[in-house]
């Protein structure tokens, strides 16, 4: 018998109100979020579009509409494309070669700080080695190292190999990435239980056949947030590729950042420019946005 109706029944029904809230409250029963909520998010979504949206704008005006008002128009035109095209049709810079380089660069350097960090956070997570503490705890720490310390000896080292102004200098050192490593350790632990690998060693795998067969499958949602994450750190990235790459070799922030002049910006050309660099992220997000949530969620069940 439902326990609500035995409330009733014997100590009224203002007691089996109060338990009905609290069974709603613990999760018996599943509630709508209140409309407080659809509001929260929806400022949420308008704050986060706003600078996608004001970036339209400023690319369907003119120099001369910016420099009168901040706000030239309220809603973009098609005069945008004309934008698009002056971009990619620019004669002073090399469109398509810094969308392959920025292309090649980013699914590359994801590909193997996903590879990389899954293989050294399943050692740290679940193998047993002398010195596996001090040595997870070295590199979590190298962390705290701010990036513009390592760029002096890294373009030396990079010079030494003749290879300014190749992707090749971009790449390597994004190859290992700590926080990948130390996000993979932490979900590894968690998600991956030890009977897993127990029962594989059983069967006779190896333990690369362990880690390929039951270690990359369970971390798959973890890797899939890292991948992205990765992924878009360097197709934004613009400190390291100005200062290894030139304009014969550039990538599509350095692009942008060509179409400024040393007088005179034209910031309907640049907010064209920044749209596009921008678009291969909103499509990525837009098709696997909902496939990346529904995979971490069904890990956290998981593990």
């Amino acid at each position: 018998m439902n326990s609500v109706a035995v409330t009733a029944q014997t100590a009224g029904p203002g007691a089996a109100r109060a338990a009905a809230r609290r069974r709603a409250r613990s999760g018996g029963v599943t509630q709508r979020p209140r409309w407080i909520v659809y509001v929260l998010l929806g400022l949420a979504l308008l704050i986060s579009a706003f600078p996608l949206y004001f970036t339209l704008v400023l690319g369907s005006s003119t120099p001369e509409e910016i420099a009168q008002r901040a706000v030239p128009q309220w809603l973009p035109d098609l005069s945008l494309f004309d934008r698009f095209a002056t971009v990619v049709g620019a004669s002073e810079i090399n469109f398509w070669l810094a969308l392959l380089n920025s292309v090649v660069i980013s699914v590359i350097s994801a590909f193997s700080v996903v590879l990389f960090s899954t293989l050294a956070g399943f050692s740290f997570a679940k193998l047993r080695f002398r010195g596996r503490g001090p040595l997870l705890v070295f590199v979590i720490a190298t962390m705290a190292v701010p990036t513009q310390l390592g760029v002096i000896p890294l373009y030396i080292l990079m010079s030494d190999i003749g290879w300014i102004g190749q992707i090749q200098a971009v790449i390597l050192p994004a190859i290992v990435n700590a926080f990948g490593v130390f996000w993979m350790t932490q979900y590894l632990s968690e998600a991956l239980p030890y009977e897993l690998i127990e029962a594989a060693r059983v069967d006779g795998a190896s333990m690369i056949r362990t880690f390929w067969s039951v270690a990359l499958p369970t971390a798959r949602p973890a890797a899939a947030m890292l991948g992205l994450f990765i992924l878009v750190k360097e197709w934004t990235n613009f400190f390291w590729p100005s200062i290894v790459l030139n304009q014969s070799n550039p990538t599509l922030p350095l692009v942008i950042q060509s179409l400024q002049s040393n007088y005179f910006v034209d910031y309907s050309l640049v907010m064209g420019g920044v749209f596009l660099v921008t678009l291969p992220l909103l499509i990525i997000f837009v098709f696997v946005g909902r496939q990346l949530v529904a995979g971490i969620m069904a890990g956290a069940v998981k593990g």
